[in-house]
């Protein structure tokens, strides 16, 4: 069920915002080489424990996972493109790594997530990650009334496009609210004018997600984690808007 908010509840909806893009900032500052995935795990749960939040990924069971998420942030590097679960891994100079995160605060969700090269960056990775968040916010720039949700699929998809990369819509952005995951869905491809019509109230999450060398994907044995199928590197980048009588409001806005 797609559900409109009222401007208090929008208004209500920017702690939770704030909070997910402070945790994002964070992890991802301490992002570096050396650096255990578990080690940005412990600090994501950390600072929510700190702010009183409610994690909104360690119950997290739906139908594609093997088993609740039992972490607190999705950790994907090089060829995991999304849900990668924190495990024992040291990060390496020219790691790609994609950060995903969300919580609750006073029963209000948000979810964000940024892409990082570690160390040393590949020509090609920073081409990756450049796209896919031009490609974020091209589709945050059509979140406007009078518009339609398939607008900002088709401007996120002509960025992709543009620079030969194919779409995966598997997966693509989605409702937010009192929950992590609801209505409407957001795909990542689309034709411009088609779809719902956009209209203030509406919270929702864009979040544009490519591979290098493929669309297709395969889900590692963790049971979670989704990786390219040729082994090729992604990137991935999410934020939480809500649509107002004029610009969009990115509540998931990092400082």
């Amino acid at each position: 069920m797609i559900e409109i908010r009222t401007p208090g509840e929008v208004n209500e909806m920017r702690a939770a915002g704030e909070f997910v893009a402070s945790v994002v900032t964070a992890t991802a500052a301490a992002s570096a080489v050396g650096v255990n995935l578990l080690t940005l795990d412990r600090l994501a749960s950390d600072m929510i424990r700190k702010r009183g939040a409610t994690s909104s990924y360690v119950d997290y069971h739906p139908s594609f996972g093997a088993s609740p998420f039992g972490k607190t942030i999705c950790l994907s590097v090089n060829d995991a493109a999304l849900h990668g679960l924190p495990h024992d891994y040291v990060l390496r100079d020219g790691d790609v790594l994609s950060l995903d995160f969300a919580a609750s605060v006073n029963g209000w969700v948000a979810d964000s997530a940024i892409t990082v090269i570690v160390g040393t960056p590949r020509d090609e990775d920073l081409a990756l990650v450049d796209v896919t968040a031009r490609a974020l916010e091209a589709g945050i720039a059509q979140a406007r009334p009078g518009n339609r949700m398939g607008d900002i699929s088709a401007a996120i998809g002509a960025v992709a496009h543009a620079a030969g990369l194919s779409i995966n819509l598997d997966f693509g952005g989605h409702g937010v609210g009192r929950t992590m995951h609801g209505d409407p869905h957001v795909p990542n491809d689309g034709r411009a004018g088609r779809g719902l019509p956009l209209r203030a109230g509406l919270v929702f999450a864009i979040e544009p997600w490519f591979m290098l060398g493929t669309d297709r994907i395969y889900t590692d044995k963790d049971g979670w984690t989704l990786r390219s199928a040729d082994g090729s590197r992604a990137a991935h980048f999410e934020h939480t808007i809500a649509i107002t009588d004029g610009a969009p409001l990115v509540l998931t806005a990092r400082r």
